[in-house]
């Protein structure tokens, strides 16, 4: 081995104990607690303006605050959990643990960011007993777990609420992956069952589990067992699971239509994009430049991606020639850094995942050990001062490059703004900004920035929420302009012809209005709003029995809504059915018990079947509620 002697040279001195075991094995198990306690201390100032940070319109809404999985109040635990994916995604137990938050405390963006935080201390934790574990001393393994912890490319993993499932997952890698590296000491059924029980576990908070085999494997050759078809078979279990979640995964990212979002580069113009993101990510390592929340795929592919495919294969020869050489640290930190960002350099296209910095997260762990072991083996030559003070002064230098991203995900105006400063000829950067410019009712800088996004070629999103925009302002000839375009640019989306049909309506154009709410039913059955909206016409033309029939098709797609009770309650009543018109009142209230007008409407419906006594009881209860019961 290369740098054997080096490497022996700088390590602890072994003395045996009287139990034959050595003390510098127990240190690599425990080291000291003041030192470890230090890199948590450190890791958390690091990240501690993320705890100031909201939510951002990147992901946070359907995975977050408008996710019905989490917004569940009366079950924490429940079926759709596990049985439902978030955006192709299938992650139940990221769901569950915001779902938890929210119950408790309700939907607290500085909660989820704790949560997150301690999430991320916890894989700190176990990443400096791996590199104790690994052989490093307490002095560089401290430096090895400071660069897993304040890296900045950790920070999309930590200040990002979605990226819940990126910590929460690694909470469970790294302990499997530690107790793995140290079954040789505990070996035996408990030690293989309690591994795999993480290793399940993990599973269900992000599909990235699935590379921990690979990464046992490569423990496997570190602790010199020879590599064959016997160690596979051996953990036939784990890549059995990661097999079937792989293909569950990739079936829901299908489903999702994910998988084919990047139609640009297709083909073998793929491996292209996977060579560039490896070197990428080598680079970043070391002089980690721009880190920002999207990397948007480039129109064409520039003469950069096509050259890192021969650099790319010039490392992994390097890396064969390591292997030949038996340069162990090198080997195992590069394998096992290649095994967990394999399937994430988006050879197979999916989404917005080009270049991101949070599929660095675990896999970076190998590359943070060659850093550690390096430095410790040259660490006693002539050169110990210079790589203290590089030490010192890198990790300050990524110390504060992470801190002041932490705030760039403060809101979605700071992280886009962010973004724009280096892609300011995108669009999406430009219509996520102008989403909150537009929520906070900015309504000049969010137009400026959606029509700064159509002039960049955006697709049919930005001209339906620009008409939104337009709609909200009055302009509604612009909004059924733009309604029209995104219409024409996608045909077969049931929400344009919702929103384009509420427009018509509101420029009274019923007939348009009642053909575009008609039509967006046919395409998607289950769009509520559509039935919502065609309610309403009904009920301007003074058909009931219609406006009925689609608040009960609303109903049943979200059964908890009072308000819509309280309308098909009113719809009965016109219709003169008033036993039931009083069953619906009183369902109404039921969800809401604050719904004032439900009571006093239900009080004026049992008046009228001649309940007083009743009747007084629900006009008290809405006087009670602010209601004025002589309106």
């Amino acid at each position: 081995m290369g740098n054997k002697n080096k490497t022996r040279k700088s390590s602890e001195v072994i003395t045996k104990t009287d139990s034959g075991k050595s003390n510098s094995a127990k240190q690599n198990q425990e080291g000291p607690s003041w030192l470890l306690a230090a890199i948590l201390a450190i890791t958390f100032l690091v990240f501690s303006p993320s705890l100031k940070n909201g939510f951002v319109n990147w992901d946070d809404d359907r995975n977050v605050y408008e996710n019905p999985l989490i917004q569940n109040q009366k079950e924490i635990l429940h079926r759709e959990i596990f049985t439902t994916p978030v955006i192709g995604n299938y992650n139940p137990l990221s769901n569950w643990t915001l779902a938890i938050e929210h119950h408790f405390a309700g939907m607290n963006p500085q909660v989820m960011h704790w949560t997150n935080l301690i999430l991320h201390l916890i894989c700190v934790f176990f990443a400096f007993r791996i590199f104790r574990t690994l052989g490093l001393n307490p002095w560089f393994a401290a430096f090895a777990t400071l660069l897993f912890g304040i890296h900045p490319m950790r920070v999309e993993s930590v200040a990002w609420i979605t990226e819940r499932k990126d910590v929460l997952f690694a909470a469970f890698f790294l302990p499997a992956f530690y107790f793995y590296l140290r079954a040789p000491e505990r070996p035996g059924f408990k030690t293989s069952f309690f591994v795999f029980s993480l290793f399940a576990i993990g599973l269900f908070a992000k599909i990235q589990m699935v590379s921990l085999p690979l990464a046992m494997l490569v423990a496997d050759y570190w602790k010199g067992r020879p590599l064959g078809i016997k160690l596979v078979i051996e953990k036939w279990a784990f890549f059995l699971g990661s097999l079937a979640f792989g293909l569950l995964g990739i079936y829901m990212l299908q489903q999702e239509g994910s998988l084919e979002a990047n139609q640009t580069h297709a083909g073998f113009q793929r491996i292209f994009i996977g060579s560039y993101s490896l070197i990428t990510y080598l680079i970043k390592w070391i002089v980690p430049y721009m880190t920002l929340p999207l990397y948007p795929y480039p129109e064409k592919l520039t003469i950069w991606h096509y050259l890192s495919l021969p650099v790319a294969g010039g490392i992994l020869f390097l890396f064969w020639t390591a292997w030949r050489k038996n340069l162990k640290p090198l080997v195992f930190g590069f394998a096992f850094f290649f095994v967990n960002v394999f399937f994430l350099l988006q050879i197979l296209g999916a989404g917005q995942g080009y270049l991101a910095d949070r599929f660095t997260y675990v896999a970076y762990l190998g590359l943070f050990f060659i850093g550690g072991h390096y430095a410790q083996a040259y660490y006693q030559s002539e050169y110990k001062n210079l790589i203290r003070y590089a030490i010192i002064a890198y990790l300050i230098v990524l110390a504060g490059l992470s801190y002041r991203q932490c705030k760039y995900w403060k809101d979605s105006g700071t992280l886009w703004s962010r973004v724009i400063e280096f892609y300011d000829n995108t669009p999406l950067p430009y219509n996520n900004r102008a989403n909150y410019y537009r929520d906070l009712k900015l309504f000049d800088k969010a137009l400026d920035d959606y029509s700064m996004a159509i002039s960049l070629n955006a697709g049919h999103a930005t001209f339906n929420s620009r008409a939104k925009l337009y709609f909200n302002r009055n302009e509604d000839y612009k909004a059924i302009e733009d309604y029209n375009v995104a219409i024409q640019k996608s045909p077969k989306t049931a929400e344009y012809y919702t929103n384009r049909g509420a427009a018509y309506a509101k420029t009274g154009q019923y007939d348009k209005a009642l053909a575009d709410l008609d039509q967006a039913v046919i395409l998607d059955p289950n769009w509520k709003v559509a039935y919502l909206n065609r309610s309403i016409l009904y009920n301007v033309k003074g058909d009931f029995a219609k406006a009925l029939a689609d608040i009960e098709s609303y109903l049943k797609l979200e059964p908890g809504n009072a308000d819509l009770w309280y309308e098909g309650a009113r719809c009965l009543r016109a219709l003169n059915d008033l036993p039931k018109s009083i069953e619906y009142f009183s369902t109404a209230i039921r969800h809401n018990p604050k719904l004032g007008q439900a009571y006093l409407e239900r009080g004026r419906t049992l008046r009228a079947m001649g309940q007083e006594e009743k009747a007084l009881q629900d006009l008290n209860t809405a006087s009670s509620l602010g209601i004025n019961i002589n309106q």
